[in-house]
C-alpha cells in the first residue's frame, strides 16, 4: 500500500510546494517585477482561482483514462508551466504561465485523492487520504521554509526547483502506481452534486475556511516584517513552525476520523483557528510568541481537509472522485477568494498586513457557524455498496479497479 501512496504523496507535495512558496517570495517577486506586493499576491489569487475552475472541467475531459495516464499528463503541464514560470522575467508573462501551472496542479489534487480512496480498504481509508494530503501538508513544513530560503538570492529558482519535484512524481508515478480505472464522468456528472444541499454545505465549509486562512497568509511575509525584523531566515523557520504544525494536524485528522464522528472532529479546530487570526497582532509582538502562533495555527487548519474528504466521501463512495475534485475546487476558490479579499482591504482601508488576522478570524469564525449548522443535519451511514438510494447522483458505475 505504502509503494503505491508513496507517489501520490510526493505529488501533492509537488503542488503544494507550489501553491504556498509564492508567498513567502513575495516581496522578491513584486520587487523583480516592477509591481506592488497586493499586486503580485494576485499571482497567487489567479493561480487559486484557475484551480478551482478548471479542475471540474479538465477532471471531466479525463474522465476516461486510468488515473496513472491522467496523473502523468497533469503532472507534465504543471512542471512545463512552471519552467515557463522561471524563465519569466515579466509580470504579464509570469501571470501566464502561473495559469497554466494551475491547471496541471488542480488535476493532480484530485486524481491523486480519488485514487488514494479508490485503493485504500475502508477502515483504512482516512488515514490513505491522510498520507497523500499530507504532501501538501509536508510542503509547508519543508518545501514551503526550503523554497523561502532557496529563493532569496533569486526567486526563479524555487520554481525550477519544484520543476524538478514534479518531474520526480511524475516518475514515480509512472513507475510504481498500478492503473486505476474509476468511473468517468461528463462535466455534466461533476457539477450535478451542487444541486444537492448537503454537498453545497460541506463546501461552503472548506471554501469559508480556506479564505478565511488565505486572507492573512498571502500576506504573511510583510504580516510578520516586525516579528521578523525583514529577515527571510526567520521567516523560513516561523513557516517551518506553521508547516510542521499542519503536517501535525493532518496526521491526528486521519487518526481521528477513522475512530469518530469527522464532524466533531471538525469542530475544536475551526474555534482554535478563529481565535488565533484574531489575536495574530498580539500573538507575533515578539519571534518566540509568533513561532507559538503559527504552530497552534497550523495545527489547526492541517485538520480541515482530512474530515471533510471523509464525509463527502461518506454521502456516495461512488461518487468520490467526483465530490473530492469539487472539495478541491472549494479550497483553492477560497484561496483565491482569501487573497484577493486580503489584497483589497489593504487597498481600500489602507490597513497594514498584520491587521488581515482580524478580517481572517472573522471569516473563519463564519465557517464555524456554518459548519456547526451543518453538523446537526447528520448524513446517514452510507451502505456498503457505495451509494445511498435518493441522495446523492453517483458517477457512472462504481468502485475502482486495478490493473
Amino acid at each position: 500500500m505504502l509503494r503505491r501512496l508513496l507517489p501520490l504523496a510526493l505529488a501533492t507535495f509537488a503542488v503544494g510546494t507550489d501553491s504556498y512558496v509564492i508567498a513567502g517570495l513575495l516581496p522578491a517577486i513584486a520587487t523583480d517585477l516592477g509591481v506592488s506586493t497586493p499586486a503580485a499576491g494576485q499571482l497567487v489569487t489567479v493561480f487559486a482561482l484557475v484551480m478551482a475552475l478548471s479542475a471540474p472541467v479538465m477532471g471531466a475531459l479525463t474522465s476516461g483514462l486510468d488515473r496513472r495516464t491522467a496523473l502523468l499528463i497533469a503532472l507534465g503541464v504543471f512542471v512545463a508551466g512552471n519552467a515557463v514560470t522561471a524563465l519569466g522575467t515579466g509580470y504579464a508573462l509570469v501571470m501566464i504561465a502561473r495559469m497554466v501551472t494551475a491547471v496541471g496542479a488542480g488535476m493532480i489534487n484530485s486524481a491523486a485523492s480519488s485514487t488514494a480512496g479508490a485503493i485504500a480498504p475502508p477502515e483504512r481509508r482516512g488515514r490513505a487520504l491522510a498520507f497523500v494530503m499530507g504532501g501538501l501538508t509536508l510542503a509547508t513544513a519543508s518545501g514551503l521554509p526550503l523554497g523561502t530560503l532557496i529563493g532569496r538570492t533569486d526567486w526563479h529558482i524555487t520554481l525550477w526547483a519544484v520543476a524538478g519535484i514534479g518531474l520526480v512524481a511524475a516518475l514515480g508515478i509512472a513507475a510504481g502506481l498500478p492503473r486505476v480505472t474509476l468511473p468517468a464522468a461528463s462535466l455534466g456528472d461533476r457539477l450535478r452534486p451542487l444541486r444537492q444541499g448537503r454537498v453545497l454545505a460541506l463546501l461552503a465549509v472548506t471554501m469559508l475556511v480556506f479564505l478565511g486562512a488565505y486572507t492573512l497568509y498571502t500576506y504573511i511575509g510583510p504580516a510578520l516584517r516586525d516579528a521578523t525584523g525583514g529577515s527571510e531566515s526567520l521567516l523560513a523557520v516561523i513557516l517551518l513552525a506553521w508547516g510542521i504544525g499542519v503536517l501535525a494536524g493532518n496526521v491526528v485528522a486521519g487518526r481521528l476520523v477513522d475512530r469518530h464522528d469527522p464532524a466533531r472532529v471538525l469542530t475544536g479546530p475551526l474555534a482554535v483557528a478563529a481565535v488565533a487570526l484574531a489575536l495574530t497582532s498580539v500573538a507575533t509582538a515578539t519571534l518566540v510568541s509568533t513561532l507559538a502562533w503559527a504552530a497552534i495555527w497550523g495545527v489547526a487548519l492541517g485538520v480541515v481537509v482530512v474530515p471533510q474528504q471523509h464525509r463527502l466521501i461518506a454521502l456516495s463512495p461512488a461518487a468520490a472522485p467526483v465530490l473530492l475534485g469539487l472539495n478541491s475546487s472549494a479550497i483553492y476558490a477560497g484561496m483565491a477568494l482569501g487573497g484577493g479579499l486580503g489584497g483589497l482591504v489593504q487597498e481600500w482601508f489602507a490597513i497594514v498586513p498584520a491587521a488581515l488576522g482580524l478580517p481572517a478570524a472573522g471569516v473563519t469564525a463564519l465557517a464555524l457557524l456554518h459548519h456547526l449548522a451543518t453538523a446537526r443535519r447528520r448524513s446517514p451511514a452510507a451502505p456498503p455498496s457505495g451509494g445511498a438510494a435518493g441522495s446523492l447522483p453517483a458517477a457512472p458505475g462504481s468502485g475502482g479497479y486495478l490493473t
